[in-house]
Parts: C-alpha cells; sequence; structure tokens
C-alpha cells in the first residue's frame, strides 16, 4: 500500500508541474485525477476530472470516473446521468476498448438498475396517487412506457404521398368507428363466404404481385410470396365482378363504411390470408389519408399482431382500425391458416373538403403520361 501511495503522490506531482508550465490537455487532468483518487484526494480528484471534461466532454474515462465518483458519494440519480453519457458516447459492444469493457459492462449495468429504481418510484408514487387506472389514462400509460424505456417511439412513415398535421396513433379505439357493429355482427354471414372459396385453393394470389413495368424493390422478401395471398373482392377501387358475386352478404355489410374512395387506387376490399408459420415482415404502407380495417375471420392460436409499439392478437369477429404508415408485421404461429377481411377507409381527420382534393391530386397522379405531351 505504502509503495503505491508514494507512486500516486510522484504522479501527481509530475502531472501538476505539467499543470502549473499550462500544457495540460484532458489526458494529464484525467492522470492526475486518478492520482487524486489513489491517495483518497476526492475533492481534488473531482476538481481535475471537471477540467478533464471541460476540455473533452465526450471522454469515456473521465466520464466513468466521474460516475463512479458520484456513485460513491451516494448520488445515484447524478452518477447515472454520467453511466449513461458514457454508455451513450462508447462505440458497439463489440468495440469497446479492452481496459474498458469492464467498466463499461459496469456501467450498463448500473444504468440498467438506477432505470429500474427510478421507474418503480414513479409507478409507486402515481398509484399511491390513485392515478394511472382505467381507460382515460390509456394514453398516458403508454407515455410513462415510453419515457421509461420500456417502449419505443413510432410515427407515420408513408413511402408515397404523407398528409401533415394528422395524429401519430397506431391502433384507434373501437368505439370510435360504430358503423363497425353492423359488420361484426356480419362475422358468421362473411365467413361462411369464406369458407367457400377457401375450398378452391388456386383461388387466392400472393399479396404483394411483381409489375414487369415498375423495377423491384422489395427488400422484404414479400414479393409474389405465396405465404401471404389474398382474395380479393375490389382491387384498386374496381370491383372484381366474379369474386363480388360470391360474397354479397360481405359486401353488404361494408354498406355503411367509409371507404377511401380514390377512383383507379382505393378502396381495396379483401380476404388476405396467412399460411401457417408464416411472417410478415416489417413494413409501412403507401398513404396516410387512410386507415386499415381488420375483421379477423378464422384464427388459430399463437397468431399476433404489431403496429409500432402495440402487439395484440386478433380474436374472431372482433375489428380493429390501424394507420399502416406506421411500422406494422404479423405473424402465424400456429400450424393452421390465419385469414381475416381486410379493408381501407378514409382517416376520420379529413373534411369532406379535403377527401375530394386528396382523391382528385391521386387522379391526376396517375393521369400523368397518359396524356400527350404539350409545348415541350
Amino acid at each position: 500500500m505504502h509503495h503505491s501511495s508514494s507512486d500516486a503522490r510522484k504522479a501527481r506531482e509530475s502531472f501538476e508541474r505539467i499543470v502549473a508550465a499550462g500544457k495540460a490537455d484532458a489526458s494529464v487532468y484525467l492522470g492526475l485525477a486518478y492520482a487524486c483518487a489513489g491517495l483518497e484526494d476526492h475533492p481534488s480528484a473531482l476538481a481535475a476530472l471537471d477540467r478533464a471534461l471541460a476540455l473533452e466532454p465526450r471522454n469515456l474515462r473521465a466520464l466513468i470516473l466521474k460516475a463512479d465518483h458520484l456513485a460513491a458519494a451516494g448520488d445515484a440519480r447524478a452518477a447515472s446521468s454520467f453511466y449513461r453519457a458514457a454508455i451513450n458516447t462508447a462505440p458497439p459492444a463489440d468495440q469497446w476498448p479492452a481496459d474498458l469493457r469492464n467498466a463499461l459492462a459496469r456501467a450498463e449495468a448500473l444504468c440498467g438498475r438506477y432505470a429500474a429504481q427510478f421507474e418503480a418510484f414513479l409507478r409507486r408514487r402515481l398509484a399511491a396517487q390513485g392515478l394511472v387506472k382505467g381507460r382515460a389514462t390509456g394514453r398516458f400509460s403508454d407515455s410513462l412506457d415510453i419515457l421509461t424505456g420500456g417502449k419505443k417511439i413510432y410515427f407515420q412513415e408513408p413511402r408515397q404521398y404523407f398528409f401533415p398535421g394528422l395524429p401519430q396513433i397506431q391502433f384507434y379505439e373501437r368505439d370510435e368507428f360504430p358503423w363497425l357493429d353492423k359488420v361484426e355482427a356480419a362475422t358468421a354471414d362473411i365467413r361462411a363466404e369464406l369458407i367457400e372459396i377457401l375450398k378452391q385453393e388456386s383461388a387466392f394470389k400472393p399479396y404483394v404481385e411483381g409489375n414487369p413495368n415498375l423495377p423491384q424493390t422489395d427488400p422484404q422478401g414479400m414479393l409474389n410470396n405465396p405465404e401471404w395471398s389474398a382474395f380479393y373482392l375490389c382491387r384498386n377501387g374496381a370491383i372484381v365482378p366474379e369474386n363480388a358475386a360470391r360474397c354479397p352478404k360481405t359486401l353488404s355489410a361494408l354498406a355503411d363504411a367509409p371507404l377511401a374512395r380514390v377512383p383507379g387506387r382505393s378502396p381495396s376490399i379483401l380476404f388476405s390470408l396467412l399460411r401457417p408459420g408464416a411472417r410478415i415482415p416489417p413494413h409501412t404502407g403507401e398513404v396516410n389519408t387512410r386507415l386499415i380495417c381488420h375483421l379477423p375471420l378464422i384464427v388459430p392460436d399463437r397468431c399476433s399482431f404489431r403496429v409500432g409499439n402495440d402487439t395484440r392478437a386478433p380474436l374472431e369477429g372482433s375489428a380493429w382500425v390501424f394507420d399502416d404508415t406506421i411500422e406494422h408485421e404479423a405473424w402465424n404461429g400456429s400450424d393452421r391458416t390465419r385469414v381475416i377481411l381486410l379493408f381501407e377507409i378514409w382517416r376520420p381527420e379529413l373534411s369532406a373538403a379535403e377527401r375530394a382534393l386528396v382523391s382528385a391530386m391521386f387522379e391526376a397522379i396517375d393521369a400523368y403520361g397518359e396524356e400527350p405531351a404539350r409545348g415541350i
């Protein structure tokens, strides 16, 4: 012990000479901090650390040492912010410097522990005040999950067209769509029509089919994949007569639905089929002026559906409405086929005038290239 403290004293003196000569950089102050810590002179160690961090705010060793000092002094909250800064500044774990690997792993573990303690305190305190229960606090509960790191934030990412100023809602509240009662009430009739079609395997085609006139941009492996197949009653706004004729009760159940009508584009109304063991990879839809409705018809167990940070299990006869421009995915973990009725509606926030404008715009977009060029 005596030997190391005399080494620390010598180190401290030599670092202090460099400081006195005005030649100190962050590594000198860091060396001084280590020497002072070795001599149990914590105030001087902290002062040297603060000088090092003033020169190099992202110095990993200085951040960890400062956090260690704060933790030793019993200031867990401040310590955790420095451990967190070190973790955020550090490269990915497989590139950590060898001499810092243990310290960074310890910092990560302590961050986790502090975060858990903070979350427990927060939830306990709110619960003690009788807050956070019941539906009125649904959005607030989600915000707490995001605040404490339990949920990620997801936003709309339409691939083609973005209409600004719309709320970022993953699944909409079911009771905002009273016309869904009629759709759900027809579940048995709709399922009966579906079962007739299922007897003919070839009726279903891959949901994502290639268009030879467009470049293939399909990183997710959904293109021409029979694992995810569709039977269209209405496709891109046009009724498919031979299919529609087989499903009169399905179409009449949708009579009051605010279908997103854009000539040549929407709505599409289809039975969507997911084969046993299949997964629809995470993806986002094209335009955020519509919402997608699902009416689950044949749902084996171990099926789930995720929109953003909300994962739900579909229930036969229970419809839901979601924003498909927020990243979403589906799984069928069972050994039976999953089938839902899928259709698209206008976003309720769009006024009638806005719907007409959006529809006219898409018609104009689709007309481009069809008319002869003038004056070019």
